[in-house]
């Protein structure tokens, strides 16, 4: 291990034990995973805006069927990550929460595969 690896260790350290040991750390540990959290949405809310600019034509070129696959599979996406924490609780949740992925993923492979196939 290398001096620049260990110094990083070493801070990611230093900031746990001040959340652990410092009275209302918990807290503001729970309001940066909030902020962060939010920050991530806003920068998969803006690259889905500029990929949905970008490739507009293109999805206005596909085939009614595939343009509602398409947005039911986005939807699909956006509430499953909304319901994350409620789907994480128990073990079969968890399951649903990565059969609903799958279907979506499942879903925005063959628009892409249709689009390939006829673009």
């Amino acid at each position: 291990m290398n001096a620049t690896v260990a110094r990083n260790v070493a801070i990611i350290v230093v900031l746990a034990l001040i959340v652990w040991l410092v009275p209302g750390g918990g807290t503001t540990a729970g309001i940066i995973e909030g902020l962060l959290s939010a920050a991530f949405m806003a920068v998969i809310g803006v690259f889905a805006f500029r990929f949905y600019r970008q490739y507009r034509s293109d999805i206005f070129g596909l085939d009614d069927q595939y343009r509602a696959l398409l947005y039911g599979a986005v939807a699909l996406i956006l509430v499953t990550l909304a319901a994350s924490s409620l789907l994480w609780e128990t073990g079969p949740t968890t399951v649903v929460w990565l059969a609903l992925l799958t279907g979506a993923i499942f879903a925005l492979v063959r628009v892409w595969r249709h689009w390939r196939s006829y673009a």
